[in-house]
């Protein structure tokens, strides 16, 4: 199965091509602002290095969020057009699923979190198991203070991965059973990961279902992102 993976919920924007979860090509650039053209450019790149059109997919994965407003909207908006056009299925991934399933390291409790400005931070927790990891609650916001908190309450050992920057210099100090890892941003080729089970057990939900996933409400606002049939890539038919 073709799938294309659409990854703009945070600074580093990235596009994926895979069949199945088996990587083919994939295109990354870190940059807060321009997801819009990046991803048109990376679009183009991928199917140029696979060697396939976007006729050729049967699938469409896009991370929903939570993260930055703007970045998750302009790749909800690309996956979306995508899929109508081509008639071909959408599934929505998480940032912080895509984060955890890199970070898997055999023993660690691992802290995904996703800086999402205005002093919060998106979190979740996962536990490793065989052949992945296992999320312990939902994603919910919280304050850096309070995630400290939470991991100096913890008993086991602990890998925080994501926007580590936001936490500060200081916030490992005396947390001798935590520590920092990658990566720093989820990734597209992690998104194929996490869509090839549920294209597998066709496991689509109705395309009106795949909304971002903000975790408050969104205080900005910005243009539509318009497809047509005839759009960046040419003839999508």
């Amino acid at each position: 199965m073709k799938i294309v993976a659409i990854e703009s919920s945070t600074a580093a924007s990235s596009v994926a091509l895979g069949e199945g979860p088996t990587l083919v090509a994939t295109a990354t650039r870190v940059d807060r602002r321009g997801h819009a053209e990046f991803l048109t450019a990376a679009l183009d790149f991928c199917f140029d290095q696979a060697g396939w059109s976007p006729g050729d997919l049967d699938g469409v994965v896009v991370d929903i969020g939570p993260g930055l407003y703007t970045g998750i909207r302009v790749g909800l908006a690309t996956a979306q057009g995508l899929a109508a056009t081509l008639g071909i299925p959408l599934v929505p991934a998480i940032s912080l699923d895509a984060l955890a399933l890199r970070a898997a390291t055999g023993r660690r409790h691992i802290h995904a979190i996703v800086d999402v400005r205005r002093g919060e931070i998106a979190t979740a927790s996962y536990r490793p198991v065989p052949g992945g990891v296992v999320k312990d609650g939902p994603a919910e916001l919280t304050s850096v203070e309070e995630l400290r908190a939470t991991i100096q309450g913890s008993a086991d050992d602990v890998l925080v991965v994501g926007d580590v920057a936001v936490l500060g210099d200081e916030f490992f100090n005396g947390l001798h059973r935590a520590r920092t890892g990658r990566p720093r941003h989820p990734s597209a080729d992690a998104l194929l990961e996490l869509a090839a089970n549920r294209f597998d057990h066709d496991d689509v939900p109705h395309p009106d279902e795949v909304r971002p996933r903000y975790l408050r409400e969104a205080d900005v606002t910005i243009s539509s992102v318009h497809l047509e049939g005839h759009g960046p890539w040419g003839d999508l038919s």
